[in-house]
């Protein structure tokens, strides 16, 4: 047998971490029902965050709220599905995911998203800031809803998730209010052509090859207003919106 020495000659730059995602999801489930489908064989993600206030959980014995790993976070999860951002796709390979249980609804395409439990969004924050610091690849942007990577087929984490405070505990990317006063003022005349738009959200990470037609153009801009303009999220570039699109590049891609 020849020895394999891991100690005399090591690489100290020649190499990244595969991790580079860290994605949301929720549920839209109870957690017994979440706990079943996670735990199968179809769908899996690294963490589940339970809601403490749900009878399902309390039912189950739990009377305070704690982070269930359910994947090793050096395994491939199975939760992002057919998904794109920026230059990589079937992202499962290089993600860490995160399902929260919480019952939003789509019936027929009329959506309603419950808000998260208070205690749910502080567990979001220690989580995902314990990760960010494990996995320094995880840029801002790289931090997205399953929305943002498949938009036009999903909804999660929904409106309702709270991105902006996140942003401020120091996880994920989000828009600096006065370069969207600025942006607001040069749109004021008239808003950026189609085009122009989709360049940019292309340039943000988006997958925009669908939004050559109509549908796929609003399923593209609905994904980015459940993130960032979660006050309505009706699929139209209004002039909040773009400005909000333009701020993003420029605060995360300067000079794109």
């Amino acid at each position: 047998m020849y020895e394999v020495d891991r100690t005399t000659y090591r690489s100290v730059k020649g190499f990244n971490r595969r991790v580079r995602f860290l994605i949301m999801h929720y549920t839209a489930i109870g957690f017994r029902g979440s706990v079943n489908a996670l735990t199968g064989p179809a769908v899996s993600a690294h963490y589940l965050i339970p809601d403490p206030s749900e009878k399902d959980y309390q039912d189950a014995g739990f009377n305070t709220l704690r982070i269930f790993n359910l994947v090793d976070e050096s395994e491939r999860a199975w939760h992002a599905g057919v998904s794109t951002w920026g230059n990589r796709n079937s992202l499962n390979d290089t993600s860490i995911g995160i399902e929260i249980v919480n019952l939003a609804t789509d019936e027929g395409g009329v959506f309603k998203f419950p808000p998260y439990h208070p205690e749910q969004i502080e567990a979001i924050k220690q989580l995902g800031r314990d990760i960010l610091q494990r996995y320094p690849d995880i840029s801002p942007v790289n931090v997205v809803g399953h929305a943002d990577i498949s938009p036009g087929r999903k909804s999660d984490p929904g409106a309702a998730f709270p991105w902006k405070a996140l942003y401020e505990a120091g996880v994920g990317a989000w828009y600096d209010a006065a370069t969207v006063q600025t942006f607001k003022q040069q749109f004021s005349a008239g808003l950026p052509s189609r085009a122009d738009i989709t360049a940019k959200l292309k340039t943000y990470g988006y997958d925009t090859s669908t939004a050559a037609g109509d549908s796929g153009y609003r399923g593209l801009v609905r994904a980015f207003q459940l993130h960032f303009r979660p006050e309505n999220y009706n699929g139209v570039v209004d002039l909040e919106t773009a400005a909000i699109v333009y701020a993003l590049v420029a605060k995360y891609f300067p000079g794109k």
